[in-house]
């Protein structure tokens, strides 16, 4: 069995590797070749444990998660995580590796992807709400997309946004990169807008003027209870696309506007289906538009093998027997 460290798993893939797994993925996800529940959720005061299994033709994954909302507060990570890669046939464990750094990555490829295809095509700015983890892989792999040419991040944590852009601007050399402390000054910069976090209320204001005509990334709901968009938005846009329909129940961006009769179920549509449809995507580029992932195993299997693959290829990682 191989064990993958976070430092092995960076090592093995590239960005571009990630999002075009990725986007593979998201494809696949229509033929429904697959097993995947629900992912499993346990609550404890405000931290949540969650497993999350997926069975495919070549192999299966678990992956268990622990979110803990006060970590940053003491210096820790919000979110750990273990991903464990299985044949699916024989049922031979193959390999064990840091789920917090696959989550980070295919997160970020995930987002990546819907700018990819649903943001304006020409040099534009990007916004990062949210100065965490994975704010700056979302900043990451948006920009990896060549589409982006400046910045700007804004959290309402202060404290950790200096640091935050010091080392996004290591990361990203060739992008101007400003904070703000005023989400105005955001939106009037971005044209590509990523929320990443952990808020229970939306995060950008109720104002129709301020959000028409941009791309909206939603990555941090991860609860019904959790909502990063404000109705506004929801009014402005024709579809609300998603990595997967288990979005319907997981997320309150969804599960409020549907209940409040702000978009109706026929709005929300899968970004493989828009993929897999053939639609022309440069008249939706000028649209508002906004792409809601949750994520989900099916990813973590996927991306995992890659890892997986292109760590045997170069001899990355440790073999340990059980």
């Amino acid at each position: 069995m191989l064990f993958l460290s976070g430092e092995d798993i960076v090592r093995t893939v590239s960005e571009k590797e990630l999002l075009d797994r990725v986007e593979e993925t998201l494809r696949s996800y229509e033929t429904r070749a697959f097993v995947m529940p629900l992912r499993a959720s346990l609550e404890y005061g405000p931290n949540t444990l969650l497993l999350m299994p997926c069975f495919t033709e070549s192999c299966f994954g678990t992956k268990l998660v622990s979110l803990v909302p006060g970590n940053p507060e003491k210096g820790l990570p919000m979110i750990n995580s273990l991903m464990m890669v299985n044949n699916t046939e024989t049922g031979e464990p193959l390999a064990v590796m840091n789920g917090s750094v696959l989550t980070a990555l295919r997160t970020g490829a995930v987002g990546g992807v819907g700018v990819r295809h649903l943001s304006p095509p020409e040099p534009h700015g990007l916004g990062i709400i949210g100065a965490g983890v994975q704010g700056f892989q979302q900043a990451r792999f948006a920009a990896a997309e060549g589409k982006i040419d400046r910045i700007t991040v804004f959290s309402r944590r202060q404290d950790n946004l200096s640091d935050f852009v010091q080392r996004l601007s290591k990361a990203l050399p060739d992008l101007a990169i400003e904070p703000t402390d005023r989400i105005e000054k955001l939106l009037e910069e971005s044209q590509t807008v990523i929320a990443a976090t952990t808020s229970n209320d939306p995060v950008l204001p109720d104002d129709p003027s301020q959000l028409e005509g941009k791309h909206f990334v939603g990555i941090g709901s991860y609860k019904p209870t959790m909502r990063e968009f404000p109705r506004a938005l929801f009014k402005l846009v024709d579809r609300v696309f998603v990595d997967t329909e288990h979005a319907l129940e997981e997320s309150g961006d969804l599960v409020t506007p549907l209940k409040e009769g702000w978009i109706v179920r026929d709005q929300v549509q899968t970004l493989g289906s828009l993929l897999e449809s053939g639609e022309r995507l440069d008249p939706m580029q000028r649209k508002t538009t906004l792409f809601k992932s949750v994520g989900m195993a099916l990813l973590d299997v996927r991306v995992g093998a890659l890892v997986i693959e292109r760590a045997k290829e170069r001899g990355i990682g440790k073999h340990l027997e059980l």
